[in-house]
């Protein structure tokens, strides 16, 4: 019951653009509103527009509960620690990871979706991973990919149509690797299934199996749970086989290509 509920919220929220939650807290502070705008009246002679405010009053500081807040902090820490000739991410979240690298160092991104914004330290090319491409082989010895495979093939960002698009995907991205390169990937993880078209989530061990097949070697494990606390693994064949069996994580890959 509770992840049907989950589903609905996240269904009218996210698509249809009506959080009920927000909308409740809203309210709740219609009082408020208007006990300090007769206060502040009070004190003030000049123009005075009705621009209401409601859910600010029960918000923390900022939001830093959110996976995706969590992931991006954690891999960007990791490739200023590195500091690569050259890194590349694919898919990212630009006003998350991709903001934090070019904080610090130039970053080339490649996405399926156009990027039409000059933004500063960031190179842009639009391309579609699940496609290879003979000039992208050993491009880079550091690449990121972070919630972003899981979509490959399921059409949600315009991706052709293909039940295997995550294994070209992940093929693909090998090949740009250089030997010796690291690469960082993040993805749904837990009981496999597809849900359509939203996500991919991945089983982590048969995830481990396949990158390996591409050369790629695990060197770390990370994940978020349903408490949003990001753990560090020290015994990664445990801690995956016990996370194949939950419902729903974020599992973070530290990759070596061989």
């Amino acid at each position: 019951m509770e992840n049907v509920i989950k589903k609905f919220y996240w269904l009218v929220s996210m698509q249809f653009g009506i959080d009920p939650r927000r909308m409740l807290r809203s309210f709740r502070g219609i009082p408020r509103y208007l006990q300090d705008w007769f206060l502040f009246r009070k004190g003030y002679e000049g123009r005075l527009d009705l621009r209401p405010c409601l859910y600010d009053w029960y918000e923390e500081g900022g939001s830093t509960k959110d996976e995706y807040f969590l992931q991006d902090l954690h891999v960007a820490r990791q490739i200023f620690a590195a500091s690569p000739e050259k890194h590349v991410d694919i898919g990212s979240r630009i006003d998350g990871f991709v903001a934090h690298v070019a904080s610090f160092r130039n970053i080339e991104i490649f996405d399926i979706r156009p990027v039409t914004a000059l933004i500063p330290g960031v190179i842009f090319k639009q391309a579609d991973l699940m496609t290879p491409s003979d000039t992208l082989a050993e491009y880079c010895d550091s690449l990121s990919c972070l919630h972003a495979l899981e979509h490959f093939g399921l059409g949600r960002y315009g991706d052709p149509i293909d039940p295997l698009g995550y294994v070209r995907g992940l093929n693909n991205m090998a090949k740009i690797v250089q030997p010796g390169g690291v690469f960082y990937l993040s993805v749904p993880i837990g009981q496999e299934r597809v849900e359509f078209n939203a996500n991919r989530v991945f089983d982590p061990n048969a995830l481990i199996l396949l990158a390996k097949s591409f050369g790629l070697v695990l060197e770390k494990f990370a994940w978020i749970d349903s408490t949003r606390l990001l753990t560090q693994s020290v015994n990664p064949t445990d801690d995956m086989n016990a996370l194949s069996q939950q419902r729903y994580a974020l599992g973070l890959f530290t990759f070596v290509k061989q």
